[in-house]
């Protein structure tokens, strides 16, 4: 069967082609080869899993679930990062820059921002490499608040039409705290009145616990929640819209630092994608199963019965000019256990370079 495939138009000096890949019917070896490959994985990982690949070069597309709604849990730190180095780029902020802590700030998930004390003072380059390198929720408020919540998303759009693609595939942005209130607001509507270090005690309890904490937090009874747990009330929130996106979408928002946009130079670029191959959260994702010879500079996001991974990656040695660079995407959901999450993108990437999606195997 016939597959879509992206064929990329040109770049010139007139600068990045808006219109820079078009579509055309074409077969390609690998790519029945690759959705075999997945279907096995889905099979053993009882859960769904999205791909997008898009090889930079040649604009070669495989597209696996790709143009359905993903939740993107951290992904959408990218696009925070592009805006605090686009306001770098104009003269509005430095990385030496220093913010003061203060306890309003703290939210819960990984980092060492939670380290310090209220009223110490962050550099942005510190926050900005813990926020990419280990996602770090607190440090990516703090930029979020620097730069504002709708610059960053007005960022977001206008990294995905760049690229070509349709910015309406993606939802708003929010805070990480926000996602936060938006969760537990689905089990009781005065959670949305909640703070950073509410959340934090609520993550004390083991998930199945976690309504009835709430109820106690908020004085109510788990009779009144509108959700009769905290899956359920994910699942809610999901719904909203709220950072969820097609990958096609997000990969497209990746192709733009490769290819270009107005406001964001080389440098800048080059600076964020430094940071995301230094990136340590997703060693046993896509980068396990792409192996040796691979340089991926990518990003993480894991959240409730959800995971993701997605960069963009450049073999050492290519044989054409077909071979790379890659933007992948990929999104798994279903199990609980986050390790069954990060064995079935570590198997992705298996596919991926036995496939020959990232040209000759390796």
């Amino acid at each position: 069967m016939a597959v879509a495939l992206l064929v990329a138009l040109p770049i010139y000096a007139d600068g990045y082609n808006t219109n820079w890949y078009y579509e055309v019917d074409k077969k390609s070896a690998w790519q029945g080869d690759l959705t075999a490959r997945l279907k096995a994985i889905e099979g053993v990982f009882e859960g769904e899993l999205g791909v997008y690949v898009q090889n930079l070069a040649s604009g070669e597309v495989f597209s696996w679930r790709a143009d359905a709604p993903w939740y993107l849990a951290s992904l959408i730190k990218i696009p925070v990062a592009a805006q605090v180095l686009a306001e770098r780029q104009a003269g509005m902020l430095t990385l030496d820059e220093r913010l003061t802590l203060a306890q309003s700030d703290f939210v819960d998930g990984a980092g060492p921002t939670n380290w310090h004390d209220p009223g110490t003072p962050i550099s942005i380059r510190y926050l900005l490499e813990q926020m990419i390198t280990v996602s770090d929720n607190t440090a990516t408020d703090m930029l979020i608040d620097r730069v504002g919540l709708e610059a960053v998303n007005q960022r977001a759009r206008t990294m995905i039409a760049a690229s070509g693609g349709n910015p309406d595939e993606l939802g708003p942005i929010s805070t990480l705290v926000g996602v936060r209130q938006g969760v537990y607001g689905e089990l009781h509507p005065d959670a949305r009145a909640l703070g950073g270090m509410d959340f934090i005690a609520l993550r004390q309890h083991a998930v199945s616990q976690r309504a009835q904490a709430l109820a106690r937090a908020l004085g109510v009874r788990t009779e009144s929640f509108t959700q009769p747990d905290y899956d359920q009330a994910f699942d809610a929130y999901e719904a909203t819209g709220e950072n969820v996106g097609t990958l096609r979408a997000f990969g497209d928002l990746l192709a733009s630092l490769h290819g270009g946009i107005d406001d964001l130079s080389a440098e800048q670029r080059q600076t964020l994608l430094a940071v995301m191959q230094r990136t340590s959260s997703g060693k046993r994702r896509l980068k396990a199963g792409l192996g040796e010879g691979i340089n991926f500079a990518h990003k993480t996001g894991t959240q409730q019965r959800r995971s993701c991974d997605a960069g963009i990656a450049e073999r050492a040695n290519v044989e054409t000019t077909t071979q790379g660079p890659w933007v992948i995407v990929s999104c798994a959901r279903g199990p609980v256990a986050v390790s069954a999450h990060e064995r079935a993108l570590a198997s992705v990437g298996e596919a991926l370079r036995y496939s020959g999606a990232l040209g000759k195997p390796w």
